[in-house]
C-alpha cells in the first residue's frame, strides 16, 4: 500500500513539473495564413511548385493544392486587421 502511494505521488508531482514546464516556455506569436483562389491558374492544380510560382506573379507568397476540384489556393501571412 505504501508503495503505490509512493508511486502515485511521483507521478503527480512530475506532471505538474511538465504542466509548469510547458506554461512558462517563450510566447511566439505565429502568423496565421489567409487563402485566396488563384485568379490566374488554370486547369487541375497537381504540383504545389506550380501553384506557389503562380502564386508568386500574383503577389502572394505561396500556393498549395487544396479541395476535393484540386484548386490552386494562394497563400500569404495575413496582416493584424485580416486576421479578425
Amino acid at each position: 500500500m505504501e508503495r503505490s502511494t509512493r508511486v502515485f505521488s511521483t507521478t503527480v508531482v512530475v506532471l505538474m513539473l511538465l504542466l509548469l514546464a510547458t506554461e512558462m516556455g517563450p510566447n511566439v506569436a505565429e502568423a496565421r495564413l489567409c487563402e485566396s483562389a488563384s485568379h490566374r491558374f488554370h486547369g487541375i492544380c497537381v504540383r504545389k511548385s506550380n501553384c506557389g510560382a503562380v502564386c508568386q506573379t500574383e503577389g502572394f507568397s505561396g500556393g498549395k493544392c487544396r479541395g476535393f476540384r484540386a484548386r490552386c489556393m494562394c497563400t500569404k501571412h495575413c496582416r493584424e486587421e485580416e486576421q479578425n
